[in-house]
């Protein structure tokens, strides 16, 4: 008779009571306060700015208000000031960095696949990556003028060093486990370069990528700084001559916007290539 009373080990489990799903009010509130919290810091940030600039401590001239600072920016983008400048910088920072990138890219791939460049370029690289090269922006000057040239030159140079180092990286460190297999499929060696190697190393890439486009915009505001004319850099340098420090602080904060939008859009950018590697797959939540 006990048998009969014994349950069998056969049969199934009793089902869990699962946890009641929280209602689509709460997560659009939790998403919410989860896409607004990176703006915390800004904001108390702009409030401290504030209000140490309206407590007397310091000088309008050391710093101003931030409102007065928003304030010259809004005159200066309704008279045009803004836009053109913005557009100035924005195009010897992309243009420079576009040719870095395109440079950087195919220097790194023939130094990672050919025995001789690597030989040539490899003590080059070694030397002149941790060397600022913005050290050189005197003798830029003597041979290319003050011009656009010069200052898209500069940002060419500073630029590709990131991206030849990152490409080098990714395309040495594809497992070679992918390589003999390709290869034992009766790949050529360009199949393995385009088809595997590269495939392989384009989040480093991309990465070396996100690095230098920060130092492009860089880069071309201090160059305009330097030599002057239009550009952000060269606003700010002109506000300074003339002790506008709303001026001066108004360049600031639109780098500061500017360079933002630009690691915000590489960012977005990255997603979206890289929708078949493993690093755009969401963990899985138990």
């Amino acid at each position: 008779m006990a048998g009969l009373t014994r349950e069998s080990p056969d049969r199934p489990a009793a089902p869990t009571a699962r946890e009641p799903a929280q209602p689509a009010s709460y997560r659009a509130l939790r998403a919410a306060v989860r896409g607004f919290a990176p703006a915390i810091s800004v904001i108390a940030l702009a409030a401290a700015w504030e209000l140490v600039a309206r407590s007397g401590a310091v000088t309008p001239f050391m710093l101003p208000a931030l409102s007065a600072v928003i304030e010259r920016i809004w005159h200066d983008l309704v008279a045009g000031d803004l836009p053109i400048n913005t557009a100035v910088t924005l195009y010897r920072a992309l243009a420079g960095f576009l040719i870095g990138a395109v440079a950087g890219i195919a220097l790194g791939v023939a130094v990672s696949r050919n025995g001789l460049a690597h030989w040539f370029f490899d003590p080059i690289i070694s030397a002149g990556f941790p060397m600022p090269k913005i050290a050189f922006l005197p003798v830029v000057i003597l041979w290319l003028g003050v011009y656009d040239l010069s200052k898209i030159s500069m940002v060419a140079v500073e630029a590709i060093f990131p991206v030849v180092t990152a490409t080098i990286v990714g395309i040495r460190g594809v497992e070679r486990e992918l390589l003999w297999s390709a290869r034992n499929m009766g790949a050529s060696e360009r199949e393995l370069l385009w088809q595997i190697a590269f495939p392989a190393a384009l989040p480093q890439i991309i990465t070396g990528l996100q690095v230098a486009l920060p130092i492009a915009l860089i880069v071309a505001i201090v160059t305009e700084m330097y030599m002057g004319g239009y550009g952000l850099g060269g606003a700010m340098n002109t506000a300074s001559r003339f002790a506008d420090s709303r001026g001066v602080f108004a360049g600031i904060v639109e780098i500061a916007v500017i360079g933002y939008a630009m690691v915000k859009g590489v960012s977005m950018a990255r997603r979206r290539l890289l929708l078949w590697h493993q690093e755009a797959v969401a963990p899985s939540t138990v």
